[in-house]
């Protein structure tokens, strides 16, 4: 006798059938997500990564076999079934999309059968992360993760879509490297056939795709796993994917201008939104000082005012020593302060700690400008009307207050605004806030030793206009750097690159990189530069962000397949272990004695 797959060939997905498909006959396939028996009659509801089906075997119109063989059906069997649609009249469930249909069976094959899971399949669950990793291949049949990763794969078909349709070239760059000193530390891969020597796993394909357009291919993009050996956070992974793009002969402009368009195709295509273009453009000084941070959130109206100006001779000491020593004074403004409870307001300053503050003063605004709270007793009338009037301040706001290093007051403050936000349900859920941070320091000069390191890396141009401040002034100058910020959070960097021999030379010299440094890291890109480099730039925006975003979900690990662990662990196949001293002889390799090895 044939079998099911032989006889049918699936006609829908668990998800299409409607009303319209009444008096159809039909063939799903697909998991069994709950059963039920009525008196005889077997209901289950069938499910795919496209929806749920209920489908009927009722003993008036199937067979005595084949409602016995729906009767051994169990959650998580694989089956087929072969039957009629029809309506489910009055009792159709308005919660699903195919509810107002049902399918009768008149054939049925099991294709496999299920042992009980150790979780329900279903979005609202109290498991352990642990064990849903551990199981993922369960785990990754509940609809919200399968949302996730239908709506991932089609993000990446728009990105193809939309860079192929503007000329890019999908073009693949090596994973295994040569190792660099600096920057992020590499998993590093031993070469058999070359005793002693270490590749590096790609971090980034930066230098690779420069050569490329070095090589004439002046449009490249690529969606590209990266690999970063780091302390992993709720926002990082040791493999990551980048939608990775280089254009020749470009502007900051036409490159943000470019990327904008592909924003907007993700959003209408993938959540059919329409974002307004062209983006916001905030330079990282303005960013700072309004927001204290790199990567504002737009989604909160609170900005941060810098009062300094306004605190010499207060008669407040905390404001006036600070001021008096080069600090700053930095003040948010909440309105209708009320709904801060002193409880909250005392609370601020243990908040404030980890991010260098000494403590957070407060004060409530009433009516004339008055002030009620520690600042109040020792300032001036003159100087509270002084900073009532930079700060915006008028009667029931609250003005909070640090006083601090520049880099200590602004990081603090912004934290501090983000929080309040929260606290007072102030920022904006549901919104998508786009902004471009353009002109950040080229450099990060330690405050102690004056070293001078890489923002970004080496490769970065700096502004033609301070150019000549790379010798005397580092610390002044600006990049030509751009970063794509969304609700708070950078999904995408870039930079115009050094595309001038002479240029990049004195870029590693103000990083203190020497000649021969250079060369041994860096020689086959620098020879490249000998041969007529176009001026270039590039980006890359990090999809596995980009997705959890996009879907709602609140870890990376609900966007991807099959992530690791914050340990980087890989709990389903019980990665990673330890391999035998034959294949460590063969690579050369010897442990450390007494080393604890797992597996």
């Amino acid at each position: 006798m044939a079998t099911f797959l032989e006889r049918h060939s699936r006609s829908h997905t668990c998800g299409q059938l409607r009303d319209t498909d009444v008096g159809s006959r039909v063939v799903l396939t697909g998991w069994v997500g709950s059963y039920r028996d009525h008196g005889g009659c077997v209901f289950i509801d069938l499910r795919d990564r496209e929806g749920l089906t209920q489908v009927v075997f009722d003993p008036s119109s199937s067979s005595p076999a084949l409602v016995e063989l729906a009767s051994g059906l169990r959650t998580e069997h694989c089956v087929g079934i072969a039957g009629v649609v029809k309506s489910r009249g009055t009792n159709k469930n308005p919660n699903l999309a195919t509810g107002a249909i049902e399918v009768w069976a008149d054939d049925l094959e099991v294709f496999s059968k299920a042992d009980t899971p150790p979780f329900p399949i279903e979005d609202k669950l109290d498991t352990n992360e642990a064990l849903r990793l551990k199981y993922r291949y369960l785990d990754l049949r509940r609809p919200k993760l399968q949302k996730n990763l239908i709506a991932r794969s089609l993000i990446t078909k728009t990105v193809r879509d939309y860079l192929g349709a503007n000329r890019f070239l999908e073009i693949e760059t090596p994973f295994m490297v040569k190792y660099t000193p600096g920057g992020a530390r590499n998993f590093l891969v031993p070469s058999r056939l070359n005793p002693g020597g270490f590749y590096a796993l790609a971090e980034s394909p930066q230098i690779f795709k420069q050569l490329l357009m070095v090589a004439g291919y002046d449009r490249y993009f690529q969606i590209v796993r990266c690999f970063r050996d780091e302390d992993l956070r709720l926002d990082r992974q040791p493999e990551f994917t980048q939608i990775d793009i280089e254009m020749s002969f470009v502007t900051e402009e036409l490159l943000q201008t470019t990327i904008e368009g592909m924003v907007a195709a993700l959003w209408k295509d993938v959540l059919g939104v329409e974002v307004t273009l062209p983006l916001r453009r905030m330079t990282y000084a303005e960013a700072m000082d309004k927001y204290g941070v790199d990567k504002p959130d737009l989604r909160l109206d609170l900005t941060l005012c810098d009062l300094s100006a306004g605190c010499r001779d207060s008669g407040f000491r905390v404001f006036d020593d600070t001021v008096a020593k080069g600090g700053i004074v930095k003040c948010l403004r909440v309105p209708d302060g009320d709904r801060l409870t002193r409880s909250m307001l005392d609370k601020l300053t243990d908040f404030a700690k980890p991010y260098g503050a000494k403590g957070v003063a407060f004060v409530r605004v009433g009516e004339g400008g008055s002030w009620a709270g520690a600042p109040a007793k020792s300032v001036t009338d003159a100087a509270r009307a002084r900073l009532n009037e930079l700060a915006g301040a008028g009667p029931g706001d609250v003005l909070l207050f640090v006083a601090d290093k520049s880099k200590v007051a602004n990081t603090c403050m912004g934290a501090i605004r983000l929080h309040i936000g929260e606290l007072l349900g102030l920022t904006r859920k549901g919104e998508f806030q786009f902004m471009w941070l353009t002109d950040p320091p080229l450099f990060e000069v330690d405050d102690e030793t004056g070293e001078v390191a890489a923002a970004h890396h080496p490769f970065t141009s700096p502004r033609i206009a301070d150019e000549g401040l790379l010798e005397s002034a580092p610390g002044q100058v600006l990049a030509r750097a751009y970063d794509l910020v969304l609700n708070g959070v950078e999904v995408g960097g870039g930079s115009i690159r050094i595309h001038r021999s002479d240029l990049q030379a004195r870029v590693f010299k103000a990083l203190g990189i020497s000649d021969d440094d250079a060369r041994a890291k860096f020689g086959f890109l620098l020879d490249a530069f000998k041969y007529g480099p176009p001026p270039h730039g590039g980006i890359a925006l990090g999809l596995d962000r980009l997705s959890m975003i996009m879907t709602g979900a609140d870890s990376l690990r609900d966007v991807i397949a099959f992530p690791k662990t914050q340990k980087g662990s890989d709990l389903m196949t019980d990665a990673p272990t330890g391999v035998s001293k034959k294949q460590l002889d063969e690579l050369f390799i010897q442990l450390v004695p007494d080393l604890p090895i797992k597996g």
